[in-house]
């Protein structure tokens, strides 16, 4: 796995059916959340996040790079 990365943006809902979490960078970038906590699966917050791309996961979704979040706190709800 690669080393951690940090990501601001906010929470969205992505997909049709039942769908998947993503964070939104606040420069554009869409990263799906691998298994994104329950804390995390509210669209609309605002977060900072602490995880790693996992290269090794594939979805069905396919909206961007999968992020596994180890560390994050809401900035606002």
């Amino acid at each position: 796995m690669s080393d951690s990365i940090h990501v601001e943006g906010t929470i969205e809902r992505k997909g049709f059916g039942t769908g998947t979490w993503a964070l939104v960078s606040t420069s554009g970038e869409t990263y799906e959340l691998h298994k994104a906590p329950k804390e995390l699966q509210k669209a609309g917050l605002t977060v900072k996040v602490e995880g790693q791309i996992r290269k090794d996961v594939m979805t069905i979704a396919m909206i961007g790079p999968v992020l596994e979040v180890k560390h994050f706190e809401i900035r606002k709800q």
